[in-house]
């Protein structure tokens, strides 16, 4: 599969030619350097309006409360992601590597033995400003889901990919077949 699009996201397959090689999967998150420019002016901006809040050396009025409150609502809708891309390394044989790559350079590594994985999930999550589906790992011994994608929250359209070939590589295929209908 090429790289596909959407909602800026970016998706990459680096394909298995045999059935015990590795498969690569990467979301890719397009910088978008307006947004970048705003977050930053958005924080300096709460930064500069707490400051003076503070330093008027008189009592926190109802206006400053607000504009505190406005300034934080602004830094968090702009809020900047330093996230590059996240990949997902399965080895079919050992396991899955998740990677989570940063624009500063860093890189997050977590790896889950193959044995441990029960099944892929994909869940759809609802807050109560907006609804994602992210990708999950049911593992054995374990309370809680791992999330494959930690920093990122693609379209789902970009996670079937990834989890079709979570669910090959921990020989769980009856479910894909029945769960991809429902999706499509």
């Amino acid at each position: 599969m090429g790289p596909e699009s959407l909602n800026g996201y970016s998706y990459g397959h680096l394909g298995q030619k045999a059935p015990q090689a590795i498969d690569v999967h990467e979301i890719f998150v397009r910088k978008n350097r307006l947004r970048v420019l705003l977050s930053y002016v958005g924080t300096i901006t709460l930064l500069a309006s707490i400051y003076c809040s503070v330093m008027a050396k008189e009592h926190l009025c109802v206006s400053s409360i607000w504009s505190i409150l406005v300034g934080i609502l602004v830094a968090k809708c702009l809020e900047y992601k330093p996230v590059k891309k996240e990949s997902v390394v399965i080895m079919p044989a050992f396991g899955v590597q998740l990677e989570t790559h940063f624009w500063s350079g860093r890189i997050d590594r977590r790896f889950v033995p193959i044995g441990k994985i029960l099944k892929p999930v994909l869940n759809e999550c609802v807050t109560p400003v907006t609804c994602y589906w992210s990708l999950a790992l049911i593992l054995r011994d374990e309370d809680e889901l791992m999330l494959v994608f930690m920093k990122l929250q693609p379209p789902v359209k970009l996670l079937i990919p990834v989890w079709k070939a979570l669910c090959a590589a921990s020989e769980c295929e009856d479910l894909s077949s029945s769960i991809d209908s429902q999706l499509t």
